[in-house]
């Protein structure tokens, strides 16, 4: 591996992706992280890496906790998301430390339910353009030039709210042949309303010409605690979701933790990981009142990529071993003010598919 090892990142939810895999809408973050080791300073100054990464999922197995709502199912009272990604990362290596990259989604959601369109028939809500983008700075600890067994890179990035945060769909009603328009749900909303700062790190550890472990952290601190958009759908929000901050959409932080093993034959990559996703209850800096679906997707995460000489293809496919909606803090404040413990639910994917190719140039 003297020239470049793959080490996959998420994005995520995402958006983050972004969802987690599901109604826990963490936003895109970007598809894949590449690596790159350069034999000589002088090589790495004059390349340009490209990597579109697509990303699909099916969401439809309801949780509260970790316990799964199966009767949704059979009542076929689910709600059905399916989001795709289109990430397109452009990557600038500045000297064989530094690097900047620009990440720019493109998103595509469907959402159908019944209780969104008076509970009596399935309707459907979509939304599509740009999600937001995002633009990092990485930095290499160690030489790499000199540290081709082991490295670590930092990344610290902006991300901008530049995908639709208030994003319209149609909604149906009680009353026969009356619809309104109103903001689709949170978790097919393009983008989150926030400008955020991203934090990386990334490593590797090569433990012999055939297999090297790999790690990847990244946190999105997203300070602003509330978007404005209502969370009614068209309507009007209730005296009680206004009481308990649930009547506005917040603008919630998001996590991924990384670690595996890559096992190389050939041409050939194949990898092995463990993966989380996590959208907290509380953010990092500032409120963390407003409607979200907090909550993390534990998954299993095989993968395989092909090198040529310039470019490589990849399929990562992380199979999801534990889903948990926890408790918001709009749930919290309805356990205290009633009395009755509160928590609610959100849809989740058996598994998220990732397939993409990447050049450099």
């Amino acid at each position: 591996m003297k020239s470049f090892l793959f080490i996959v990142g998420a994005v995520l939810c995402t958006v983050i992706n972004a969802g987690a895999q599901g109604c826990v809408a963490i936003r895109s973050i970007g598809g894949f992280g590449i690596m790159e080791h350069s034999e000589t300073p002088d090589t790495v100054a004059k390349k340009w890496f490209f990597n579109a990464n697509n990303r699909y999922f099916h969401s439809f197995r309801h949780f509260v906790g970790e316990n799964e709502q199966k009767q949704r199912v059979a009542q076929g009272t689910e709600v059905i998301n399916h989001a795709y990604t289109l990430d397109l990362a452009l990557t600038r290596i500045l000297s064989n430390r530094w690097s900047l990259s620009m990440d720019v989604p493109i998103v595509s959601n469907t959402r159908s339910s019944l209780y969104e369109h008076g509970g009596k028939e399935r309707h459907t809500t979509s939304s599509f353009g740009i999600g937001d983008i995002r633009f990092t700075g990485y930095y290499w600890m160690l030489d790499p030039v000199k540290n081709t067994r082991f490295n670590v890179q930092l990344g610290l990035g902006l991300k901008l709210a530049t995908g639709d945060y208030q994003y319209d769909g149609r909604f149906y009603t009680n009353t026969p042949g009356v619809t309104v328009i109103g903001p689709v749900d949170q978790s097919i909303q393009l983008g989150d309303g926030g400008t955020g700062i991203t934090t990386e790190i990334n490593t590797f550890y090569n433990l012999n010409k055939t297999i090297s472990l790999y790690g990847n952290f990244y946190y999105l601190i997203n300070p602003r605690e509330q978007n404005g958009v209502s969370t009614a759908r068209g309507g009007t929000a209730s005296a009680s979701s206004v009481a308990y901050t649930s009547d506005v959409m917040s603008v919630p932080d998001q996590w991924m933790l990384r670690a595996g093993a890559n096992f190389q034959v050939k041409r050939l990559t194949f990898s092995a990981g463990y993966r989380k996703e996590c959208l907290p209850v509380h953010d990092l800096i500032g409120g963390s009142g407003g409607f979200r679906r907090p909550g993390y997707i534990v998954s299993i995460e095989p993968g395989i990529t092909y090198s040529f000489n310039k470019f490589n293809l990849y399929a990562y496919v992380p199979v999801a071993v534990t889903r948990n909606r926890t408790q918001s803090v709009p749930d919290i404040i309805k356990t205290q003010m009633t009395g009755v413990y509160s928590q609610g639910d959100a849809a989740f994917a058996d598994y998220a598919a990732n397939v993409g190719i990447s050049f450099r140039f």
